[in-house]
């Protein structure tokens, strides 16, 4: 086959360090998710949902051929954190967590996956950051270290 082709599907999920509520304006939050989006097109992962709350992201993308997962995020964050820290003085202590989470979509269950992250704000009234990540990891049967997951 002379082609590579790929149809892979990523949920990534990353926090604020020690989950400061750094975006709490919903202006600032909607440009964030718009750049954080643009910065994964330019990597060759386009975006079907950006979204998230005053503490962390979501996003869902189709995942390029050309970049792993953990370069794919380390230029998320290296970029949008220098986009943040000139946003002003407010944010000159500004950084996102170390790590992150990441989970396959199937192409069957985007639109759920897309619903979720649209919904955010309302699922935050009832479930907190620590919950839902707990309970993604349970679903997608990934062990973890409690004193490893939060920073």
């Amino acid at each position: 086959m002379p082609q590579s082709l790929s149809a892979v599907y990523i949920h990534l999920v990353f926090s604020t360090k020690d989950r400061r509520p750094f975006l709490r304006d919903p202006a600032l939050r909607a440009a964030l998710h718009s750049y954080l989006g643009g910065v994964s097109k330019k990597l060759d992962c386009p975006p079907l949902q950006v979204g998230g709350v005053e503490d962390h992201v979501h996003l869902l993308a189709r995942f390029g051929r050309t970049v792993t997962q953990a370069d794919w995020v380390k230029e998320r964050k290296r970029v949008t954190n220098g986009w943040l820290k000139d946003y002003g003085r407010d944010f000159a202590d500004f950084e996102w967590q170390g790590g992150y989470a990441d989970f396959s979509v199937s192409q069957s269950n985007l639109e759920q996956v897309k619903q979720y992250i649209v919904g955010q704000e309302e699922h935050h009234r009832k479930v907190s950051f620590q919950d839902e990540l707990r309970a993604l990891l349970r679903r997608h049967e990934i062990e973890w270290d409690e004193k490893y997951v939060w920073d």
